[in-house]
């Protein structure tokens, strides 16, 4: 099998799982088992979202069946947004982290989701009729190929989708295109701490499951500083292992990744 078959094996496997879970109305864009049962997350688990680092008032501001789309951590609790800003959701699934920001730029903001698949997306949308937002709107794309105009964002947000693409650099690349200068990431995604077994890197449904694609620190930020970024910073949270630890249960993933909120700014000039 070639690189690029394998790629788009990968992206296969992860548009079948999210779109099954956004038909479902289960499950989370970031946890759960690889076979599609309960989820660590997703499906309305108002203490997961807790543990995830939202607050009660996050929970309950967004419409339900949103929460499907929580990940493994709150990338707004670093985001500082401010009213007017322009905000783009990597890999927005039912809405919730876009609902949130939509809260906090304001009506003279606007946010942008972009989910490749199409019954998430419809998910999301009819989420945002039904919670009147009218300043947020979701696109059909991929992120390595993102569907905004260059310069149109100022923030880029992202809650543990990054992890699930083959092609990082080319994320990375899209997202400092996308940013206008002086705008900035704030993402929470999963890391490798530890070299992951072939077996496990090599498995699709673990890719889906948010545990093969995971990079190290090091590969990490030099892929951001490769695509122009500074003042990058990546914090991993120990912490996140017990939850990791039930996305793939006999899986030992919580031995080599964890959860990290990563931040970096493209520059001014």
């Amino acid at each position: 099998m070639t690189d690029l078959e394998y790629e788009e094996r990968v992206r296969s496997q992860v548009r079948l799982r999210y779109g099954e879970a956004a038909r479902q109305r289960s499950g989370s864009c970031c946890c759960g088992p690889a076979d599609g049962g309960s989820s660590c997350c997703g499906g309305g688990d108002v203490n997961a979202a807790v543990k995830l680092g939202y607050s009660l008032d996050e929970v309950a501001a967004v419409p339900d069946g949103a929460e499907m789309s929580l990940g493994c951590g709150n990338p707004g609790a670093i985001a500082a947004l401010q009213p007017g800003e322009v905000v783009l959701d990597l890999g927005s699934g039912g809405g919730f982290d876009c609902f949130l920001a939509a809260r906090r730029v304001g009506e003279t903001g606007r946010v942008i989701g972009v989910d490749m698949t199409p019954e998430m997306l419809s998910r999301a949308r009819a989420n945002a009729a039904a919670g009147g937002f009218a300043n947020v709107e979701f696109r059909l794309g991929e992120i390595e190929h993102l569907p905004v105009a260059d310069g149109e964002v100022d923030v880029i947000i992202s809650n543990c989708v990054i992890n699930l693409s083959p092609d990082k650099r080319a994320v990375l690349s899209e997202a400092y295109r996308a940013l206008r200068p002086g705008g900035r990431l704030a993402i929470s995604d999963i890391v490798a701490t530890a070299p992951l077994p072939e077996s496990v890197r090599q498995d699709p449904a673990l890719w889906s499951a948010c545990i093969s694609g995971a990079t190290s620190i090091n590969e990490l930020a030099a892929l951001l500083d490769d695509a122009g970024f500074m003042s990058i910073r990546i914090a991993p949270k120990d912490e996140s292992r017990d939850l990791i630890r039930e996305w793939a249960p006999g899986s030992r993933a919580e031995e080599y990744i964890v959860s990290a909120m990563i931040e970096a700014v493209k520059p001014a000039t």
